[in-house]
């Protein structure tokens, strides 16, 4: 058990790469939140967790809420007494038609990049009182490059999130906390996707990746994993994409 004992607290838990993620982290021993707006779907993924032998509970979160930030920590910490792991997970899709779209813009800063921040704040006081944690912010390939399809929003967001995981990298390493990015390449579709779900977008997406498919939700989950257990002891600020080779280009 990689994480036995370790309290996670995974957001954007109820679908895709945060859904995998939390269900990954509970069968390695995590005690496991599972923090989303969507509450029907949160509880589904705490019931397959349960229903494997796992401990799970569900905390509705908007994470671009800085009290119910406060409020998700002060429940983690009634219900299990600490925090180890905070995966920054939650996030909406990049791609949009109307690539000038100022409310895109304020949404993408919103909740693809104050939501780490207010989330990193929150859990790094508990982690220092008891002598370190593991964070890891889920950036994107969008962090690192730009892209036609892509609002430049989103693009800005995930490069905030990948310098701001450093930042915080060196801030905290002295507390013991370590403090990391994962950077998926192109997924399946979330369910805010709009042109990125496209299937002639998505194959020209596609086309550009050296391993020839898109990733999986668990192949980002694994990389979560590493990050999060004390196999990464000596580990923190650095970048993990998980792209099948499109940075590599």
């Amino acid at each position: 058990m990689r994480l036995q004992d370790k309290v996670a607290i995974v957001t954007g838990a109820a679908s895709g790469m945060g859904a995998s993620t939390a269900t990954l982290f509970a069968r390695e021993g995590a005690k496991v939140v599972v923090a989303d707006l969507l509450e029907v779907e949160g509880a589904e993924i705490v019931g397959t967790i349960e229903a494997s032998g796992g401990t799970a509970r569900f905390q509705k979160l908007d994470v671009s809420n800085e009290a119910e930030w406060s409020q998700a920590i002060a429940d983690t910490i009634a219900a299990y007494g600490r925090v180890d792991i905070l995966v920054n997970n939650a996030g909406v899709s990049g791609s949009h038609p109307d690539l000038l779209n100022m409310d895109t813009w304020d949404k993408q800063m919103s909740i693809n990049a104050k939501s780490v921040f207010l989330g990193m704040r929150s859990v790094i006081p508990g982690m220092q009182a008891q002598g370190g944690g593991s964070i890891v912010n889920i950036s994107s390939i969008s962090g690192f490059v730009g892209q036609d399809f892509v609002h430049m929003g989103y693009n800005a967001a995930k490069g905030a999130v990948r310098l701001a995981t450093k930042a915080a990298a060196v801030q905290y390493a002295k507390d013991g906390i370590r403090v990391n990015s994962v950077h998926p390449g192109i997924m399946p579709a979330m369910r805010t996707s709009m042109m990125s779900a496209d299937p002639d977008v998505r194959r020209k997406m596609i086309s550009a990746i050296p391993a020839g498919r898109e990733g999986r939700v668990e192949e980002v989950a694994y990389a979560n994993l590493f990050l999060a257990s004390d196999e990464a002891s000596y580990i923190t600020g650095i970048e993990v994409p998980v792209d099948g080779g499109y940075l590599a280009r």
